[in-house]
């Protein structure tokens, strides 16, 4: 529900548009003066002011001005009222950032507009602030790892310029992220990142995702349609999966790059952009070149700037730090305190191979903050059981035959843990055992006793 401040220091218009916003659904209050209005502008949070310019104890203008310094971002959008309206006084409340104006007596039909627009102006204004909040943490590197240190460098001596960028990288190692610090940081920041997976869309619709349409040549579509490099003119265009487009594709792409212009699906005229093109794959472009399946030309055309992200395991000492920002991020969006985690669960983590890179930390992290609504502090027993295995095999001494036996009912165990879901009752009963004697086994085994049903 929108909630409105209507600042007038007559009672009857105050009462009146407070009913009839009511109606609307609007949640209403009243001030009759400037310093009761402050008071709840500082008090609480609102969409909309309603203010009158004539006040008892101070001129409505100056409240205006005031609201600048309550909260710059989080301000209402602000209607100025008055019965004695001057050309003037509406263009200096304009300049101090009053959404309109409204002249007394008020029309019921301009005012219910009025109103609806400077709450929908409010809200898209307060999504962009946060979308911008969101896109400057995401694209942040985390670590004081060689490499990721490597990384802020190169980022911060390349983002500048208008070189292309390819990046190389396994799937789930942060090309994105890469990518978008890029943008974050050169001159085209304030204008659009676009992002396009080459490898998720299907062949038969990469061109029109790309260069988009005209005179509905998609059929069953909407008559047009701006594609990717028309989204992102001024602006930055990341295209991940390079190496998975099509031969065709690839020479659109090359002629685009070159020209700096391209005709749309189904038209007759170019459309002219400027863009900057970072790529990304997880392929060996090289290799692909050798095969006949990426085209040469291409390679060196995006391959201005080369970038390396190195897989997790080989930046383990990143790992504390990541999980830790992870375990704040998620605790933010589940509406939970702050969660913290042991040491030696972070040990644990930093043993795992990570096959799928700092996607896969970030799910794992997710999953435990998900499944333990209660709990303020990660233990070892709260991982994933693959985490605990990989412990294991690493940790293994096989120096004796008991040694040995005892890891093989480690690893036979865990599998059927795993397989049982984590589901305790399950598991003792596909091995055979009591459920009581399953813990007892698993302590006596090393393996952290998870707390399931």
């Amino acid at each position: 529900m929108n909630h409105i401040l209507i600042c007038d220091d007559e009672a009857e218009i105050r009462e009146s548009l407070a009913e009839i916003l009511r109606e609307e659904g609007y949640s209403v209050a009243g001030a009759g003066t400037a310093t009761e209005a402050l008071t709840l502008l500082h008090d609480s949070a609102w969409d909309l002011l309603l203010l009158d310019i004539w006040l008892p104890d101070r001129d409505g203008l100056e409240v205006l001005a005031e609201l600048a310094s309550i909260n710059p971002d989080g301000r209402p959008e602000v209607i100025v009222i008055s019965g004695h309206a001057t050309i003037e006084t509406a263009v200096k409340a304009t300049r101090l950032g009053a959404f309109d104006f409204l002249e007394k007596p008020l029309s019921l039909e301009r005012t219910l507009v009025l109103v609806r627009n400077a709450i929908e102006a409010r809200r898209l204004r307060m999504e962009n602030i946060e979308l911008r909040r969101q896109f400057s943490l995401e694209s942040q590197i985390t670590g004081e790892s060689v490499s990721a240190k490597a990384l802020r460098q190169q980022i911060r001596l390349m983002a500048p310029t208008n070189g292309r960028v390819l990046i190389y990288g396994e799937s789930g190692s942060g090309k994105e992220l890469i990518a978008r610090a890029i943008h974050a940081e050169s001159l085209r920041s304030e204008r659009l990142f676009v992002e396009l997976n080459c490898a998720a869309i299907p062949e038969d619709y990469i061109e029109s995702e790309l260069f988009g349409y005209r005179n509905s040549a998609i059929a069953g579509n909407a008559p047009e349609k701006r594609g990717a490099f028309e989204r992102a003119n001024s602006g930055t265009l990341f295209l991940d999966e390079v190496g998975d487009m099509s031969l065709k594709t690839q020479a659109k792409i090359l002629r685009t790059l070159d020209e700096q212009r391209f005709v749309p699906v189904g038209a007759t005229q170019p459309v002219s952009v400027d863009v900057r093109v970072i790529a990304a794959t997880n392929k060996n472009l090289e290799e692909e070149i050798a095969k006949g399946n990426f085209r040469e030309d291409l390679f060196y055309r995006l391959n201005v700037i080369p970038f390396y992200v190195p897989p997790l395991r080989e930046r383990r000492e990143d790992i504390p730090l990541l999980t830790r920002e992870f375990l704040r991020a998620f605790g933010r969006e589940y509406g939970r305190p702050r969660i913290e985690i042991a040491d030696d669960a972070v040990e644990l983590l930093r043993q795992y191979h990570w096959p799928g890179n700092v996607r896969e930390l970030k799910n794992i992290v997710e999953r435990v903050v998900i499944l333990n609504p209660q709990t303020q502090r990660i233990e070892r027993k709260h991982l994933p059981m693959l985490v605990h295995r990989t412990a294991t095999r690493q940790s293994t001494d096989f120096s004796t035959l008991q040694n040995a036996r005892e890891a093989y009912e480690r690893e036979y165990i865990l599998r059927k843990i795993d397989d049982c879901h984590g589901n305790m009752s399950r598991a003792a009963e596909a091995l055979g055992l009591e459920r009581s004697h399953l813990y007892r086994k698993m302590r006596a085994l090393g393996i952290a006793v998870r707390e399931q049903v």
